[in-house]
């Protein structure tokens, strides 16, 4: 494990691409604190199959036509200035992420493979294979690393913070104990709150700890009832982490089907299976409504089996592992947490209303996605957002003061664990009462009992260890995304 200084320039919680991307693009004289939960690769950018949306080089589409693609997707009630900045300033990142290795697929003229997903009405979306997350933070890690003035620390959860006059003091856990550094500024880019629910496709790391801490230094957070439950995630009906099926595979000519193996999206959309993925998600729950089932297929049998393999091989390969081949019979699927569209409210450079601290990535709230997330634009907002926060703090930089003042955290003595069953409860709540279609007739009584479970983890000193720090991120954010339906 790497030792601490006492003072850096800007600490950035989550080490995923809106974290590496806002390193990379900080001023290097600046000392920075890269903060990884677990090993850097675990988080939700590394999971992200699809691709990333934007309009660089690509004849017969422009700008207009993917923010268009993005309001319809988000119920026409995106912020139209930050949706602006991320459909004009997407040819930059993306062209910047070439720069760094990244290696997304081309075709045989040399020309980028860019792949149709739901709600988009162009090829756009940049694609390596099935497994875009992933190489993206593999180039931006590597990036990262080359860099003097940025430690890694992996394995550091970011317990607590406080405000200072001069920016934060920032409580860090590693291997159990506990210890503090100061900065000037402070990034959150702590990722989603996936295993706030039963089922997710989600990291383990996502337990909306960025949230938690933005929430009590004062921070505003919005809309954070705005979850997306994507409507294809493996169904083994027994596994808490749902392996995503990427919505490129429908884009690419998947059906959907319902347990008579009938398609029926038409009963629901004329977009079919290219409909946005809350109108998937909304037919499915119908449609099991309808049908008195819960048993869905996603079926590819019927396109080349060749294509499939080449095009899909992370979701081909562990779709094997699990007794299903793709590219000859249907497999199951339902919907499943995926994604948060609120979060941290920030304005068009990523700011909080508190002073010096940031939000980024799928933590953060900068209105660009609407009540609904079109595909393969998370990755896009994580870095464009994240390298204008890195650019704003490189102009509010040369104006600090270089000294550091340490702020003072409630010594921790307890060494009684919080009680067991907190965080499986807080997920059967969630999964429960606040699904795809919310359960209206029992919001209020789930709200309450929430309420409890807080007022449980705060009215007694627990010993501050992960399970405690997670239960209380979650239990916050539970309470919050259920304030919002009463």
């Amino acid at each position: 494990m790497v030792n601490l200084e006492q003072n850096y320039n800007v600490v950035i919680a989550g080490a995923g691409a809106a974290g590496c991307y806002a390193a990379l693009h900080l001023p290097p004289h600046l000392r920075v604190l890269l903060l990884a939960k677990r090993e850097a690769t675990l988080c939700n950018s590394a999971l992200a199959q699809g691709g990333i949306a934007g309009v660089w080089n690509s004849p017969g589409d422009n700008i207009e036509l993917h923010a268009n693609d993005t309001r319809i997707a988000g119920a026409f009630t995106n912020n139209p200035k930050t949706l602006q900045i991320l459909v004009s300033e997407a040819a930059q990142d993306i062209e910047q992420l070439v720069e760094y290795g990244v290696e997304f697929d081309k075709n045989a003229d040399g020309d980028y493979d860019r792949t149709l997903e739901g709600g988009h009405c162009r090829r756009r979306i940049f694609h390596y294979r099935d497994s875009t997350g992933a190489e993206i933070l593999r180039a931006l890690l590597a990036q990262v690393g080359t860099l003097p003035n940025v430690t890694i620390s992996e394995f550091t959860v970011m317990s607590r913070a406080v405000k200072t006059e001069t920016g934060f003091s920032v409580e860090l856990l590693r291997d159990g104990e506990l210890s503090s550094v100061d900065c000037h500024f402070l990034i959150l880019a702590t990722g989603g709150i996936g295993r706030v629910y039963e089922y997710t496709t989600n990291s383990a790391i996502a337990t909306g700890d960025g949230i938690r801490i933005a929430y009590e230094l004062g921070a505003r957070i919005k809309n954070l009832s705005l979850i997306q439950f994507h409507p294809t995630a493996f169904n083994n009906k027994h596994t808490r982490e749902c392996f995503l099926i990427s919505e490129a595979v429908r884009g690419e000519g998947a059906y959907l089907r319902n347990c008579n193996m009938e398609r029926f999206m038409h009963r629901y959309d004329d977009r079919l299976e290219l409909a946005p993925r809350d109108v998937v998600s909304h037919a499915i729950i119908l449609e099991s409504q309808r049908t008195g089932s819960k048993d869905f297929w996603l079926d590819i049998s019927h396109e080349d089996p060749e294509v499939v393999k080449a095009r899909f091989p992370k979701i081909y390969n562990k779709l094997l592992e699990q007794g299903y081949d793709l590219t000859k019979e249907p497999v199951p699927i339902y919907p499943c947490q995926h994604y948060l569209m609120g979060g941290i409210d920030v304005n068009a450079f990523a700011q909080t209303r508190v002073d010096r601290l940031y939000a980024c990535g799928e933590c953060a709230h900068t209105g660009v996605h609407g009540n609904n997330r079109l595909a393969s634009n998370s990755l896009l907002e994580a870095l464009v957002f994240s390298r204008r926060a890195a650019e704003e703090i490189a102009r509010e930089a040369d104006a600090i003061t270089p000294r550091f003042e340490h702020g003072e955290f409630k010594p921790v003595t307890a060494t009684e664990p919080i009680p067991h069953g907190i965080r499986t409860e807080l997920r059967k709540i969630l999964q429960e009462n606040y699904f795809v279609i919310p359960n209206t007739e029992h919001m209020r009584e789930a709200y309450d009992r929430v309420t409890e479970l807080i007022q449980l983890i705060a009215c007694e000193d627990w010993k501050m260890d992960l399970d405690y720090l997670e239960a209380k991120s979650q239990a916050t954010c539970a309470y919050l995304i259920l304030e919002e339906q009463l």
